[in-house]
Formats: C-alpha cells, sequence, structure tokens
C-alpha cells in the first residue's frame, strides 16, 4: 500500500464501488453463514442489494466531487435501498460515517477513524435490543482498534490495515458471544458481509483488482416518467420530462457524435437516455431547459413525436388529488402469496408490499407504499422478523403518523389484521393488534436449504423442517410426517384451540384438506379451519389461538 495521508472523494468512491462488487461476487459464500437452514431472505443477498442502491447514487455524481458528497450518496442510496436487518444496518453505518465526513473535500485518517466510530453508534442506535456476536460487534471493535491506532499513527495505510485485520478478527470471535452460531459451527454472516465491503478498500488502496470487477456491478436502469411517485416528484430537481426522436440524421453524423450529445444533456439535467438505431436516435431528458435540449437535437438531425410534460404540475394535480381522498386511518401489509394478498385486501389493508423470506423490500419500498396509502395515521404489518426494522426506519421517513406492528409472521399478521378497526385511533388500533398478535402460536413447514446443526438437531439439505414459533422443533422426510408433530406440539399450548391452515404453492386443496381431516380427528374439540395461501417455500403455515 503506497503512503497515504489523504483520500480524495474520487478515491473514495472508488474504494465503495469495490466494496459493493466484492459483496456482490461473494454474496453466495455469506448467504451459507446463515444460521438458519430455512430459504429466507439471506445475509449476503440483502447486504449486496442494499450497496447497489449506494452504487446508483455514487455513478451520478460528477467526476469532482468530494469525499463529504460521496459519502453522502452511499448514505442515501443504501438507505433507500437497504433489505433486511443487515441491510438497514449497514446503511446505518454508512449514513453515520458520511455524517462525521459532512462536507470535506478529502478524508484525513483522523477524520476516517471518527467516522468509522460515528457508523457504529449510528448501527446501535438503530436496532431496539443490540446483541453481541453480530455484525454490530463486528463494527465496534474494529472502529475501536482503529481509534486506538489513530492515537499513534493516523496515516491511512496503518489505519486500513488496523481495520481489516481486527475486524477479521472480530468476526472469528462471532461464535464465541452467540451460542447459535458456535452450535451451527458458523460466523455471523452480516459480520462477513461487513468485512467484504470494508476488504475493498483495502484492495483499492493497496492497488488490487478483483476478477470481473466492472460485470459484479449491475448496469444502473434509468427509470422512465412513468415510474414516477409523489415521493420523486416532490423532491424535483429538474422539472421537465422530454422525449422525442431525431430522425434524418444529418449526412456528417457519427456515433461519436452522441457522446459530445449525451454530455451537453447531462449538463442540463438527469435521468439521461440517448439510444441509437440504424437511421434514428431516441432521447429521454429531465431538465429544465427542453428549449434547449432541442436546439442541441437540431444539430444532429430533425426532431419528431416531441412529448414535453411539466412534472410540477403533475404533482401539483397528484398533490390536490391525494388530498382530497385522505383518509384517517389506513393499514399496509408485507405479503408473499396471492390468497394471503387476498386475506389481507379482505380484512381492509389499504396497500399490499410484495415480498417476505426470499425477498426483504427496502426502506424505499415500504415508505412508498405508506405514502400511496394516502392517510393520516398508517399501520405498518411487516410480517416477517428480517423486515421489521426497514419498516420501523420507513416510519422515521413518513410525513403521515406511522405506527409499526411488530409482526414476525404471517400467521400474526393475519391476527392483527382482524383486530384493526378504521374508526378507532392509532394508539387504539396499535394497542389491540399488538395484542392480537401476542395470542397467536404460529407453525410453519419448509424444507432445509443446507446442512446445519439447530436447537441439537442435526438437519439434512433436503430434510423437511418444522417451525414453532420462529424455533426449528421437528426435522423429517416427508411433509405430512412434520406437519402432524408440529401440529400436535402446537395444540399442546391452548386449551380450546382455533387451528388455521394455510398451505402453500406447491400443495394441492385435496392434501391440503385431508390433512386437515386428520387434524380434526385427532384434536376434535379444535376448530378447524383450511384456505389457500400461496406463498412460496413453505408447505403450510398454522396458527393456534
Amino acid at each position: 500500500m503506497a503512503n497515504i495521508n489523504t483520500i480524495s472523494g474520487a478515491r473514495l468512491k472508488e474504494m465503495l464501488l469495490m466494496g459493493a462488487a466484492l459483496l456482490e461476487q461473494n454474496k453466495a459464500v455469506i448467504d451459507s453463514l446463515n444460521v438458519f437452514p430455512v430459504p429466507d431472505g439471506d445475509t449476503g443477498t440483502n447486504m449486496s442489494m442494499t450497496m447497489q442502491g449506494a452504487v446508483k447514487e455514487l455513478r451520478a455524481l460528477s467526476d469532482d466531487a468530494g469525499a463529504g458528497d460521496v459519502a453522502k450518496a452511499a448514505s442515501v442510496g443504501s438507505l433507500k435501498s437497504a433489505r433486511g436487518n443487515s441491510g438497514v444496518i449497514l446503511s446505518q453505518i454508512l449514513r453515520g460515517f458520511a455524517k462525521e465526513i459532512g462536507t470535506s473535500k478529502e478524508l484525513t485518517g483522523e477524520m476516517f477513524a471518527l467516522a468509522l466510530t460515528s457508523g457504529t453508534q449510528s448501527a446501535y442506535k438503530a436496532v431496539m435490543k443490540p446483541k453481541e456476536g453480530t455484525m454490530l460487534t463486528v463494527a465496534r471493535m474494529a472502529s475501536e482498534a482503529v481509534s486506538v491506532a489513530s492515537q499513534k499513527d493516523a496515516s491511512l495505510e496503518n489505519l486500513i490495515n488496523v481495520m481489516v485485520e481486527s475486524g477479521d478478527e472480530a468476526v472469528k470471535i462471532t461464535p464465541d458471544l452467540l451460542p447459535v452460531l458456535k452450535e451451527a459451527g458458523v460466523v455471523d454472516s452480516g459480520g462477513k458481509g461487513l468485512m467484504t465491503v470494508l476488504r475493498g478498500f483495502k484492495l483499492v488502496l493497496d492497488g488490487e483488482s478483483i476478477e470481473n470487477y466492472q460485470e459484479a456491478i449491475p448496469k444502473e436502469e434509468i427509470q422512465s416518467n412513468a415510474d414516477i411517485t409523489l415521493e420523486d416528484v416532490n423532491d424535483i430537481k429538474f422539472g421537465y420530462c422530454t422525449e422525442f426522436f431525431i430522425i434524418h440524421l444529418v449526412e456528417t453524423f457519427k456515433e461519436s457524435d452522441l457522446d459530445a450529445f449525451r454530455d451537453k444533456l447531462m449538463s442540463l439535467g438527469d435521468s439521461v437516455v440517448v439510444a441509437y438505431d440504424a437511421d434514428f436516435v431516441k432521447v429521454h431528458v429531465h431538465s429544465n431547459e427542453p428549449g434547449n435540449v432541442l436546439q442541441f437535437a437540431m444539430q444532429l438531425g430533425e426532431i419528431d413525436k416531441v412529448k414535453i410534460e411539466n412534472m410540477r404540475e403533475q404533482n401539483r394535480e397528484i398533490t390536490a388529488k391525494m388530498k382530497a381522498n385522505e383518509k384517517e386511518m389506513a393499514f399496509i401489509a408485507v405479503s408473499s402469496g396471492s390468497g394471503i394478498e387476498e386475506i389481507f385486501k379482505d380484512l381492509g389493508a389499504s396497500s399490499i408490499i410484495t415480498g417476505g423470506q426470499t425477498m426483504n423490500p427496502s426502506i424505499d419500498t415500504i415508505a412508498h407504499a405508506i405514502a400511496r396509502a394516502n392517510a393520516r395515521n398508517v399501520l405498518v404489518l411487516p410480517n416477517n422478523s428480517n423486515i421489521i426494522l426497514a419498516a420501523q426506519q420507513a416510519a422515521e421517513l413518513a410525513k403521515c403518523n406511522v405506527k409499526v406492528i411488530p409482526s414476525r409472521n404471517i400467521m400474526q399478521g393475519i391476527s392483527a389484521a382482524i383486530a384493526y378497526d378504521e374508526t378507532a385511533s392509532a394508539d387504539e388500533n396499535e394497542e389491540a393488534m399488538k395484542e392480537a398478535l401476542a395470542g397467536v402460536n404460529s407453525g410453519a413447514v419448509t424444507f432445509a436449504v443446507r446442512d446445519t446443526t439447530y436447537n441439537g438437531l442435526d438437519i439434512k439439505e433436503g430434510n423437511i423442517i418444522g417451525m414453532l414459533n420462529g424455533r426449528i422443533e421437528v426435522v423429517g422426510e416427508d411433509v405430512e410426517t412434520v406437519s402432524l408433530e408440529l401440529t400436535r406440539k402446537l395444540m399442546e399450548l391452548v386449551d380450546e384451540p382455533t387451528f388455521t391452515v394455510l398451505y402453500g404453492e406447491d400443495v394441492s386443496e385435496e392434501s391440503a384438506n385431508a390433512f386437515t381431516e386428520k387434524v380434526g380427528a385427532e384434536f376434535p374439540n379444535a376448530e378447524c379451519a383450511v384456505q389457500m395461501g400461496g406463498q412460496p417455500l413453505y408447505y403450510y403455515l398454522f396458527s393456534v389461538e
């Protein structure tokens, strides 16, 4: 590593992009460290998708952006795209890091040490009950080591080395701090993901590269005006969406002319798309000077099919319409499966967020759903323990009163939704819905995606597993046997049970009805109900109340 005393904005941007690329390249390895062998929204995937949000914002920066601007862009992008608890924590680390740097053009060693500490503090504050042995521990130990080292040698090459070495050591000891990791024989996946990003910093300063670096970062997708939401329009920087074709190109036209044209458009606005075909060019840009855009275009040929839309006026119309239709109370729910979605809609959900085990919705997605509910008070049902933190962060961004009802699974969410009363106050609904979900004992039947040991059970890939209130309690070879054994454990928890079954997309209606009949015969005092959930990956979801 060269002797480096400061990091410029361009270098910091390169470091963050390398960290994102390295994380994307290794996300499958990090996913494999998850303790639970269920098909879940895995840590590596969630963290990588979070970092891709940062990548999108970073790519939009000018080449001369300072370190503060770069750090802020990474913070904003990761926050909008944060998925799962690991993604939210990562976004908070970047948020605290950026807050400390502020508007500084360059990053010194002393500032780097303070920024790491600020990032760790921000992450701890975001978690309601911080648990040691997780990525929080890794962040804390790395930042503490860097802080101490900076007192003796604040050169960046020294601090980066200390950060990586201390962070790696912290990852190694996570099983000693969290028994469930030791039982499964793995280190903390979130901590491993964080160190993968930070190792990208070291690669850049060492002048090293990773294989297929450019291919590891997906190309940015430009969204069309049709995708703009009210939240986007409220912060419009460039007010006119301009689309047109350039036809009958001038005789001297060459493809290299498009580069100069594209640069001119970038100087006038954003969301620039310049697509060239054999004899025409398709143009899309958001700017405040549509006339100048067209003037530049006419230097290349004739303009055709011009469409200019005033996005600020669209905003005024949308805002007025939404204000006129604003409700007092609404609730939204995260759901996976067509049957489950219908259940929540029937119970009065204003909006359904598609997500769950294999795709945790981002903070931005949840925030948009809250805004679309168009109510002064919105209650959010995350219906997944890995989505609660993202929902809480989205609530902080909302302009209305938002209460997150901490439903940890679909069955708790349904029970809470039944207790919802649109005529009651937000506080009354919160109390009633929390009380309802607290009375639910839930079960789930799925399959193991890897070999592991958990809760004293030896689990092999492909085994059928039954979970009771989030803990793996039953392991077997076939769905019905595991489902019946899990049901028996659930029935022991309630004297006069109401037993509800939601069957997944891989279970037929006939099989579900036959299973429920067996349950009814074995437990004649139970009130049994079966319904199509359509959920992927989970054969059955149960609740006993």
